[in-house]
């Protein structure tokens, strides 16, 4: 068989969460241009403030403001930045007590090389421009020379309470198919749709599986299938969400190809979503050559064929 197939891949979405009290305080500083602190039972000031006092396990009341200068407690050297990081260049990482504070903060530290980097600097908060209410309207800390003192922060945006925070989570891999698979997506790339055979229950299984996983012997019959099929099940999607790249109404589908015996999920466009059924038959609409690749978005949707729709007794043990 080829070699097989892989390709990066990016798992993203927007994370959205409540502040509460304690943690929105804090944010809402950070919009103003303040950095809060939360007195603990101890009469420690710990910044961010705690939500929950590590002795007493109460909720945080008592805030405090400290200064946006403070002293380097420890560091790291980052020489190669990753994606996502506060600079596409070298830059520190460090862990900062803010005068007034007890308990240092970590955050970036822009300075061009580790030789200027040392426990017990003097550094001050670097603010941004425009700030929403997140931990990155801190810039970064900087380097603060004799004399000069803390850095203003541009007037506040707005006098609102920040009560929640959108925080893009990702995940950046590389995706190795299996044998089976990179078969799958080269006959996509061929305009084929390609699925493997068990040799004791004879299923045909696509996407093609290395073994059945009703008996577990190995698929290696290679079958080339149809490109119509029926529609065992399906949704009619009314709600939209991020990254959606059709209007609502629509619909999604299980097609059970002739000759599979397992449906595969994909879009049913060409026909009013409220008159999609199951039974009904569909063929396979690919997009321009051109734009293919490997992958099933080669096929841009299913389309009704206009035969009559499919006994229910032929597709009733694919549902």
């Amino acid at each position: 068989m080829s070699r097989t197939l892989q390709a990066p891949v990016t798992v993203a979405f927007d994370y959205t969460r409540s502040t509460g009290p304690v943690v929105g305080r804090f944010l809402t500083g950070l919009r103003d241009g303040i950095v809060v602190g939360g007195r603990t039972s101890t009469g420690q000031v710990v910044v961010p403030p705690l939500e929950f006092d590590p002795v007493t396990h109460e909720a945080t009341t008592e805030f405090v403001e400290v200064s946006s200068v403070g002293t380097v407690t420890s560091w790291t050297w980052v020489p190669e930045p990753v994606k996502h990081q506060p600079f596409d260049r070298p830059f520190a990482f460090a862990l900062v007590t803010l005068d007034g504070a007890d308990v240092p903060l970590l955050h970036a530290l822009d300075v061009s090389s580790p030789a200027e980097v040392s426990t017990g600097m003097r550094v001050r908060v670097r603010w941004a421009a425009e700030r929403v209410g997140h931990i990155n309207d801190i810039l970064c800390f900087e380097p603060l020379a004799p004399g000069e003192a803390a850095a203003t922060a541009p007037a506040a945006a707005s006098d609102e309470a920040v009560e929640g925070v959108i925080t893009t989570v990702s995940l950046d891999y590389d995706y190795a198919a299996s044998p089976e698979e990179s078969l799958f997506y080269r006959g996509l790339n061929e305009g084929r749709i390609m699925g493997q055979r068990c040799p004791t229950c004879q299923k045909v299984y696509v996407p093609p599986r290395s073994a059945c996983p009703a008996d577990g012997t190995p698929t290696a019959e290679e079958v080339e299938l149809s490109q119509t099929g029926t529609i065992t099940t399906f949704c009619i999607v009314n709600v939209p969400f991020l990254g959606q790249k059709i209007t609502p109404p629509y619909v999604s589908a299980y097609v059970l190809l002739d000759g599979a015996d397992i449906a595969v999920l994909h879009l049913i466009l060409g026909v009013p979503a409220d008159e999609v059924r199951m039974g009904m038959r569909v063929k396979a609409v690919w997009k321009p050559e051109d734009e293919w690749a490997y992958s099933l978005e080669n096929i841009d949707h299913f389309a009704p064929t206009g035969d009559p729709d499919a006994d229910f007794d032929t597709y009733k043990q694919h549902l």
